[in-house]
């Protein structure tokens, strides 16, 4: 289930640093401990950063769109339910030096995904887990090389695995992957000399990691019920922590929304 959330703009032209998904995540989690329930510890979903119409300064971006809005996206409809329920009994939020008042949510309908999809990176993709792979979290490697798709593949797996939906005959089943970037995009970049990837910095406890994280279009080769994966559930490593949210390339997402209803606010 993807829903994309709007909120209202209290303070035009406050802002939230470059990358702020870690602000997200966090508020995110607090929510969701906020009282007892099964979603305490829950970790299969992912979502963007902030989208509106921003101008970028020393301090950050600057919102000065009158709403702004957040994809969230789980396979747990329910957990879904939830967070938004709890999200909209906030008469508004604050994140870094935005205020923002949740308005309405949508929700967009499920593409029918083949083996052949071209995605874009809403936020990056981070390659391996830093706590169980210090070296290739940080590490450069390139998205044209096998060790890229080898690498995002176990890292894919293993969440797969760890899901609980799928069997292990099912996950054996799931050998064809690879990852294939957009050459054209990154000649672009590499003559604009701009980067695709970026050192990142995240908090696990009182401990700080350093991770690589990539941005850039490419096309996925995987069975569809992998493609239905990572479309819900990100790619790669930290995907609750803000990173690893694609969309369907050169379609507006927009076009494939209605208004969600939330349910009944006495159910959370």
């Amino acid at each position: 289930m993807r829903v994309r959330i709007v909120f209202r703009v209290k303070n035009r032209g406050g802002y939230v640093p470059f990358h702020h998904q870690h602000l997200l995540a966090q508020l995110i989690r607090e929510t969701i401990e906020s009282e007892d329930n099964e979603f305490k510890s829950y970790n299969l979903f992912n979502f963007s950063g902030l989208k509106g119409q921003t101008k970028i300064s020393r301090q950050g971006l600057h919102f000065y769109s009158s709403k702004v809005t957040l994809v969230i996206s789980s396979f747990h409809e329910k957990f879904v339910q939830y967070l938004l329920g709890k999200l909209f009994q906030k008469d508004e939020i604050q994140i870094h030096q935005l205020w923002l008042i949740p308005e309405l949510v949508e929700k967009e309908s499920s593409p029918e995904l083949g083996e052949e999809v071209k995605y874009v990176c809403i936020s990056p993709l981070v390659l391996v887990n830093p706590e169980l792979d210090s070296y290739y979290a940080k590490k450069f490697v390139t998205p044209e090389a096998d060790l890229f798709s080898d690498l995002m593949y176990e890292m894919t797996m293993s969440r797969m695995e760890e899901s609980g939906y799928y069997s292990a005959e099912e996950i054996q089943s799931f050998f064809k992957f690879q990852i294939v970037p957009d050459q054209v995009y990154l000649k672009k970049i590499k003559k604009d000399d701009k980067k695709f990837a970026r050192i990142y910095t995240i908090t696990e406890g009182k401990t700080k990691y350093e991770l690589r994280g990539y941005t850039f279009p490419f096309v996925l080769y995987a069975t569809s019920r992998v493609q239905e994966f990572v479309f819900q559930c990100g790619l790669g490593a930290y995907t609750h922590k803000g990173f690893g949210m694609l969309d369907l390339a050169n379609i507006d997402p927009v076009k494939r929304t209605e208004v969600y209803e939330l349910p009944s606010a006495q159910n959370y």
